[in-house]
């Protein structure tokens, strides 16, 4: 059985950048479509970018501070999250620089106000309300909401808002394209979560996945990621989104390989930790070829035909 190579605590552990494309995508595929239709602006459009990488940076970091004070995180479970259980870090200084990226956040929010008016306040308000009660306040993690909320703050809202941050209005074609991306988002968190299962339950951390049996919560991880083959294939085919689109199948290929070790979790830790992994080259590969295939299609097969 494969052994899983322990993780070096510390602020890059912390701050998990291997994760970031999870906001970074939603954000360029709401960008794709303002440049579509006429609306980017670069300055701007680094600017969300930066406060989407913020807010997954909190989640992250007040993730790792939820867990310690809630006893999620102890000495026994912790080889993913070890800066607080080893007393590497302090959870001050977890929870400052979290509540910090928030912070920062919520100042680059005061630009888009400017920019574009009042409007844009609602998206700030839920994004930063989704990072920060992740583990804390409301703490939906532990409400089974988790995965729901990702798949709606960050799949839906993301695009949405970065449209509306350049345009001053909700697109309906950046909603439905940043919707099969969605569910892989989904799939990353439903990838964690099963991970995590026997430790979750010791710990009684009520998660969506926790809720089913462990083949249970393979089957939904196997299911959640295969959803976005189906949404894209309707949206092009009811022209909601252009055909070239359609590049992003290639990524069949990650799920293949995340079918595949997904079998063989239940027996194999190495396999078991992969989850996570193999639905994160899933979400970024299938988003960046859903961006690229959409702006094939909106710029190149116009010219060509």
């Amino acid at each position: 059985m494969a052994k899983v190579a322990p993780v070096k605590a510390g602020w890059y552990n912390a701050f998990r950048p291997w994760t970031l494309h999870g906001a970074v995508v939603p954000v360029v595929l709401g960008g794709v479509v303002a440049f579509n239709d006429g609306f980017f602006n670069w300055w701007i459009f680094i600017l969300v970018l930066a406060g989407g990488i913020l807010l997954q940076s909190a989640a992250n970091l007040l993730n790792t501070y939820g867990d310690f004070v809630k006893g999620t995180d102890t000495e026994e479970n912790h080889s993913r999250s070890p800066e607080l259980v080893s007393g590497k870090m302090k959870p001050k200084q977890i929870l400052g620089a979290g509540l910090a990226c928030l912070a920062i956040t919520a100042l680059i929010g005061t630009v888009f106000i400017w920019y574009i008016g009042w409007g844009i306040l609602a998206f700030g308000i839920l994004g930063i309300l989704g990072a920060g009660s992740y583990t804390l306040g409301v703490a939906y993690k532990y409400k089974a909401m988790g995965q729901v909320s990702t798949f709606f703050l960050m799949g839906v809202l993301m695009p949405a808002g970065t449209y509306y941050t350049m345009a001053g209005a909700v697109s309906l074609e950046a909603i439905i394209l940043g919707l099969p991306n969605a569910f892989t988002i989904m799939g990353v968190l439903s990838g964690n979560e099963t991970r995590d299962y026997y430790s979750d339950k010791e710990a009684r951390v009520g998660t969506l996945s926790g809720r089913m049996s462990y083949q249970g919560a393979l089957r939904f991880y196997r299911t959640v990621n295969a959803m976005c083959y189906p949404v894209l294939a309707v949206a092009i085919l009811i022209g909601a989104v252009p055909w070239a689109c359609a590049l992003a199948f290639v990524a069949l290929i990650d799920y293949r390989n995340l079918r595949i070790n997904s079998m063989k979790a239940p027996e194999d830790k190495k396999s078991s930790f992969m989850l996570v992994p193999e639905a994160f080259n899933h979400n970024w590969h299938f988003g960046a070829l859903l961006a690229i295939g959409y702006l094939i299609g909106v710029s190149v097969v116009p010219v060509l035909i």
